[in-house]
């Protein structure tokens, strides 16, 4: 079923769109953000499977309930994602396939890992060159399956002559570009609200996939992107947000899962497990989508523990951060160890979770001046999927780290030299947050950490 992490509604049955909080916009100061929330009973994780993620990990997506409900067939299922990954390939020259995560002895030497090791998580070779098409194919699977049921049809939004509801998102960088290549495959009208200081090479690419580009400049008084508030401005109008924002489409971490449902079934496959997981964090999406996919492998028995979770932000911009600091401090200092001592500290945990839930604006609020970092695709004015990932560091014993310019270059060059993988500077910043925290003398060189290589440098 699909609940809102905030309030607790619960989307009506039906509902071909459950992508935003009923409740939400109603004045009140919660975080609304709908979430799929799965039920273990009968379910088990499929350690092995087709090298297409949307076809191994479909038990435990939302789409794939939603279809067998009203009358669709495993078969018919597997068949609708496999015609949109040909669809995908024939428009980006290749599909969806479980990307490389591996050891990597060059990186780990290189910082002094040896008893434990570093591992990497390569999604340069994806669809697009980044993660974000796993959260838009998730997407576009969803809303296929609502027409090919007809829920589409009794919402009055079928595709007819006319064309279906336009797709909007507000990007200039990889989920844009992802977002254009899978509304291109699907055969959807796409709007991008992009900013004035986008790439032209990206805008020229995005054109050439018969996106529809309207460009933003920042209005002086105005917090906040405004390629955000055009895009919540084209939904209000009627379009679907196909977009990487949990809070605008709750359903987009779905799709994300598949990156954590793959990282979960190689560690299980081998009989390993992390200690640390470090995730670069602008929106969030990627970092909650990832937590919540490791939490669903715990919970089906294909892990045994959650790593702890460490969300990297620039100097340049770190609204996640600031929240964190707000939470720790709603918690309180710990208290003594012990059995007794771990439930008062998870049963303070989950209050201020709870408060914050319900006071948003005293945890995330727009960064005040405009973010300016080289990796640039972390800079997000909010942490839009905040909530998710302060429950993932704070249950976990994780904490956010803050990383420079000069890390971020380091780190970079480190990643290239030692892997061979040509990853660009926001793709590799979870790799800065390591290096930062190893530094500072947060890690033991025994400790299997894990870093995520998200984007391929242009």
């Amino acid at each position: 079923m699909i609940v809102c992490a905030g309030c607790g509604a619960a989307a009506p049955p039906g509902d071909p769109y459950p992508f935003r909080c009923p409740n939400a916009g109603r004045g009140d100061d919660t975080d609304h953000v709908m979430t799929a929330v799965l039920d273990p009973a009968g379910l088990r994780f499929p350690a092995y499977g087709p090298a297409n993620p949307f076809v191994r990990y479909r038990e435990l997506s939302h789409s794939y309930r939603l279809a067998l409900t009203h009358g669709l067939t495993d078969a018919d299922y597997v068949g609708l994602v496999e015609r949109l990954d040909f669809a995908v390939a024939q428009v980006d020259g290749g599909g969806f396939a479980a990307t490389p995560f591996f050891r990597s002895g060059p990186l780990g030497d290189r910082l002094g890992f040896a008893g434990g090791g570093v591992w990497v998580k390569d999604e340069t070779g994806n669809v697009s060159g980044s993660h974000k098409a796993r959260h838009l194919m998730g997407l576009l699977i969803h809303l296929e399956v609502v027409e090919r049921v007809g829920l589409a049809a009794r919402a009055g939004t079928e595709r007819a002559d006319a064309g279906a509801p336009d797709l909007a998102i507000a990007s200039c960088g990889n989920a844009a570009l992802a977002a254009a290549v899978v509304a291109r495959a699907g055969g959807r009208r796409l709007r991008v609200f992009v900013p004035t200081s986008a790439d032209p090479a990206v805008v020229t690419r995005l054109e050439a996939l018969g996106a529809h580009l309207t460009i933003c400049p920042r209005e002086e008084g105005a917090p906040g992107d405004p390629t955000y508030h055009r895009l919540q401005q084209a939904v209000r109008e009627g379009a679907l947000p196909f977009t990487c924002q949990g809070p605008d489409n709750g359903l987009t971490i779905d799709g994300g899962k598949t990156l954590g449902y793959e990282i979960a079934s190689d560690l299980a496959s081998a009989g390993s497990t992390l200690d640390r997981l470090f995730i670069q964090t602008g929106g969030g999406a990627l970092a909650s989508s990832v937590i919540q996919a490791l939490q669903d492998a715990v919970r089906l028995g294909a892990l045994e523990r959650m790593p702890r979770i460490h969300a990297v932000q620039t100097l340049g911009g770190h609204p996640l951060e600031r929240s964190y600091g707000r939470l720790m401090e709603r918690i309180g200092p710990a208290p003594e160890g012990g059995p007794e001592g771990r439930e008062s500290s998870r049963e303070r945990i989950e209050e201020a979770l709870r408060y914050a839930a319900t006071h948003r604006s005293q945890f995330m609020w727009p960064w005040e001046e405009e973010p300016k970092s080289i990796a640039h695709g972390i800079l997000d004015d909010e942490t839009y999927d905040w909530l998710a990932v302060l429950r993932g560091m704070a249950t976990t014993g994780g904490a956010p780290v803050l990383v420079s310019e000069e890390t971020l270059k380091e780190a970079n060059a480190l990643a290239q030299s030692a892997t061979g993988i040509y990853v660009d500077h926001t793709g590799s910043a979870g790799l800065a947050g390591l290096l930062h925290l190893h530094r500072e003398g947060g890690i033991r060189s025994n400790e299997r950490v894990a870093v995520l290589f998200t984007g391929v440098k242009r």
